[in-house]
C-alpha cells in the first residue's frame, strides 16, 4: 500500500456515540467521549437558508418532534426542535447542533472527526461545497491542523467533487454500500484517501483491493466482536461501531 500517513484512531463513534444518546447531538459526542472514544462520525446537511447541522434523515419525524424535509426549513425552525426525546426522557429537550459547535467541541477536545456529507436530495454540490468551507474556516490555523483535519466523505460523488473543489486540502472517502461499476475510477477522480464500505463487504481481497488504490478501508457500522475481529486481520483501517460501550477504542482483539 502506497498511502499517506494516517492519523486517525482506528475506532470511530457512530453518530456520536452509537445508540447510547440520541444521534448526531452535542449530548451524544460527550457520551462517546465518556467511554474514551477519540474519533466521531457524525451527519451534515444544510437548512434552507444555509445553515450546516447535523441530521441523518433527509426528514425529521425519526429523530425530531416535527415532520417533513429537514433542509427545507430555516435555523430558525430547526434551531428549536426537539432532538432528544426519542431516545429516551434524559435527553428531553436536546436541540439540534449546529456544525460551527460540534467543530468547536472537537477541536477544543483535541479530537478527530469523520464528516458524512449527507445533503437534501439536489443540494449535493451545494452541501458539500459549504462543509468543506466551514472545515477550512475552523481548522485553518489550529495548532492540531493539519494532522488533526476532518475526513468528509459521502455516498453522493456529486458532493464529494465540490467539496474538493472547494477544500483541496481535505482528506476525502467514498462511501460504499454496494461494489458499484466505477468505483475505483471515481476514487482515483476525487483523490480519496479512504473507502469507507458496509462490513459484510469486505475480506482481506476488497481490503487489499482498495489498498492497491492507494486507501485506506474502513468500516461501517461494526458493531459484533467477531466481525471486528474477523475485520481487523484481514486488514482494516477504521471501524466505525454504534457499541461504543463495547469495544474499547485502545484494543486491537488480535491475540
Amino acid at each position: 500500500m502506497n498511502a499517506a500517513p494516517w492519523p486517525y484512531p482506528l475506532w470511530i463513534a457512530h453518530r456520536g456515540a452509537g445508540k447510547l444518546a440520541p444521534e448526531n447531538t452535542l449530548a451524544a459526542f460527550r457520551e462517546g467521549a465518556a467511554y474514551g472514544y477519540r474519533m466521531f462520525e457524525c451527519d451534515v446537511k444544510l437548512s434552507a437558508d444555509g445553515q450546516l447541522f447535523l441530521l441523518h434523515d433527509a426528514t425529521l419525524q425519526r429523530t425530531t418532534d416535527a415532520q417533513g424535509i429537514a433542509g427545507e426549513r430555516p435555523w430558525s425552525e430547526l434551531c428549536r426542535l426537539d432532538a432528544g426525546s426519542w431516545h429516551s426522557r434524559r435527553y428531553a429537550g436536546e436541540p439540534l447542533p449546529t456544525f460551527d459547535a460540534v467543530a468547536r467541541y472537537v477541536l477544543r477536545n483535541g479530537f478527530h472527526l469523520n464528516i458524512e456529507i449527507k445533503p437534501t436530495p439536489g443540494q449535493e454540490a451545494a452541501t458539500g461545497a459549504a462543509v468543506a468551507q466551514a472545515c477550512t474556516r475552523l481548522w485553518q490555523g489550529h495548532p492540531t491542523t493539519p494532522a488533526s483535519w476532518p475526513l468528509l466523505t459521502s455516498f453522493k460523488p456529486a458532493a464529494l467533487h465540490a467539496a474538493r473543489a472547494a477544500g483541496p486540502d481535505l482528506p476525502r472517502g467514498l462511501l460504499l454500500d454496494h461494489w458499484w461499476d466505477g468505483w475505483r475510477d471515481e476514487a482515483r477522480a476525487l483523490g480519496c484517501t479512504a473507502v469507507v464500505a458496509h462490513w459484510a463487504m469486505l475480506d482481506a481481497t476488497s481490503i487489499a483491493e482498495v489498498h492497491a488504490l492507494g486507501c485506506r478501508a474502513l468500516a461501517y457500522t461494526v458493531n459484533d466482536p467477531c466481525e471486528a475481529d474477523r475485520l481487523l486481520r484481514a486488514g482494516i483501517d477504521g471501524l466505525i461501531t454504534d457499541a461504543v460501550d463495547r469495544f474499547s477504542p485502545g484494543e486491537t482483539m488480535l491475540d
